[in-house]
């Protein structure tokens, strides 16, 4: 490990590969990213129920002041669970106005509205929810950072969207061996 951690937080019906994505990518760059329960359980169910994913601690539980990096990972009704609990919103408030990494995936942006944080930055988000962005800015792209801040649009962007986090929290030589062993 590189001394770094980092927290994923896991809502009922959180969509698979956004969330298994930066797991693996995290593990192979040696980033300690912990799996944060939001709702009562420490093992979360995804959204088709094809993997029920076992929890490092619950929200309810947790203390995140330690972490680097904060990652959001979207699926229907993931995303809407995962922006109604006020400890999300709180986490994702503390870790921006800190210019802590904000990683969203998906539907996960919201989460950013959510919380108050982030206005008139650019985003991009899958297009089911662009509606509910109101004052960001809304680019379209993959994948979009703006200062301490990384959104994507979707599922077929995951493993771009870890790598971007990835980037931010290892070294070049670190983040080239990761790749290398992706086959990227």
């Amino acid at each position: 490990m590189n001394g770094k951690r980092a927290y994923i937080l896991v809502a009922e019906g959180f969509e698979c590969v956004e969330t298994l994505a930066p797991i693996d990518v995290m593990n192979r760059a040696g980033v300690e990213l912990r799996r944060v329960a939001v709702g009562g359980s420490l093992d979360v169910t995804s959204s088709h129920g094809l993997v029920t994913l076992r929890c490092d601690e619950r929200i309810e539980d947790a203390d995140l002041s330690d972490g680097v990096a904060l990652i959001l990972p979207g699926g229907y009704p993931g995303y809407v669970n995962l922006r109604s609990p006020e400890a999300v919103c709180r986490w994702v408030r503390d870790y921006y106005a800190a210019g802590r990494l904000v990683a969203a995936i998906c539907g996960a942006p919201t989460v950013l509205a959510a919380a108050g944080v982030a206005h008139n930055r650019r985003i991009t988000c899958h297009s089911s929810v662009v509606e509910e962005m109101g004052d960001y800015r809304y680019v379209g792209e993959d994948v979009v950072e703006d200062d301490n801040l990384i959104t994507a649009a979707g599922a077929g962007l995951s493993i771009a969207f870890a790598l971007a986090v990835a980037e931010r929290l290892v070294d070049k030589d670190t983040l080239s061996r990761v790749r290398r062993g992706m086959e990227l």
